[in-house]
């Protein structure tokens, strides 16, 4: 095996995730994240910690050494290490709504995936459902149809998530074997065919193409495709608006904190129209904070403990 090895120094705040997903194929432990990846079929088995502030360490094991750089740069780009948010710090830490949160946790960022066909794979899978339950499908379907190899230190199994080409070819019956509903199974067979035809290609710089060709399938709609754009493509541009998250957070903000108040998703953009080309970021601020207030100029955001 081929080991290669990246000291970085981040150009803005930076904190490691605190924990691994839900899923089955990130994990923490002892402070270093690890997770499988695959590079054109290739595994690679891929680090990263933190051992000081201002120092991050990714490093991965593979095969061949361009297959192990490439995991490193896909885990970079997965943990924003590279990210600089001062623009976004700059223009809005003194506002009204999320001003104290980004002074607070200037290191915020929001969570990333390394393949972009991860995230609208597993956006397909968290669609009106709680995300416990999708987060279970999703192990299922990791360790029924994905694939595994050794970590890091050659022992433990890692398990990475199935290609777009073995989901294009399982039958939509085994996805709703593992309570995957039928409609979200056939929508996820024919995102992947898409996919691994080459027909969508979810890593070009025209985002907007894939994405219109994606909305052609039945169950793929704006949600799926802004939570693809935003953990799977790097677009803080991108709010899912009609996140349950969203609507009941500005209809709360917009109806003086009634608890029960839910919002439109047209009211959901409206609302977070002022932070255009950080929506996506603004949102995970105002979501990792507690929202109060009586609509309109009154709003005040105040930032968790």
């Amino acid at each position: 095996m081929i080991e290669v090895r990246h000291e970085i120094r981040p150009v803005w705040p930076f904190r490691l995730p605190s924990a691994g997903g839900m899923d089955g194929v990130t994990r923490k432990r002892g402070g270093v994240i690890e997770r499988l990846l695959h590079v054109d079929g290739v595994a690679a088995a891929v680090r990263a910690a933190q051992p000081a502030a201002d120092r991050v360490v990714i490093g991965a094991r593979a095969e061949r050494a361009d297959v192990a750089e490439e995991a490193v740069a896909r885990m970079r780009f997965a943990l924003g290490v590279d990210v600089d948010l001062r623009p976004f710090y700059e223009r809005f830490r003194d506002d009204p709504l999320i001003g104290r949160s980004v002074r607070d946790r200037p290191h915020l960022r929001v969570s990333r995936r390394p393949e972009p066909f991860e995230a609208l794979a597993w956006a397909v899978c968290e669609q009106l459902i709680e995300y416990e339950r999708a987060a279970a499908i999703e192990r299922r379907i990791v360790y029924r149809l994905g694939r595994s190899a050794p970590g890091w230190d050659g022992v433990t199994v890692l398990h990475d998530l199935p290609s777009a080409a073995m989901l294009a070819g399982v039958a939509p019956a085994l996805l709703q074997s593992f309570d995957l509903s039928a409609g979200r199974s056939l929508a996820l067979i024919r995102a992947a065919r898409e996919v691994a035809c080459g027909r969508v290609d979810l890593r070009a710089e025209d985002h907007e193409r894939g994405w219109a060709r994606l909305r052609r399938i039945p169950g793929i709609g704006s949600w799926t495709l802004e939570v693809l754009g935003l953990h799977g493509q790097g677009r803080h541009d991108q709010l899912p608006a009609g996140d349950l998250a969203y609507i009941k957070l500005v209809g709360r903000l917009m109806d003086g904190g009634n608890p029960h108040a839910r919002a439109t998703e047209d009211e959901v953009r409206a609302f977070f129209a002022p932070y255009e080309g950080w929506g996506g970021l603004a949102g995970a601020h105002a979501l990792g904070g507690k929202a109060t207030g009586g609509g309109g100029a009154a709003l005040r955001f105040a930032a968790a403990a």
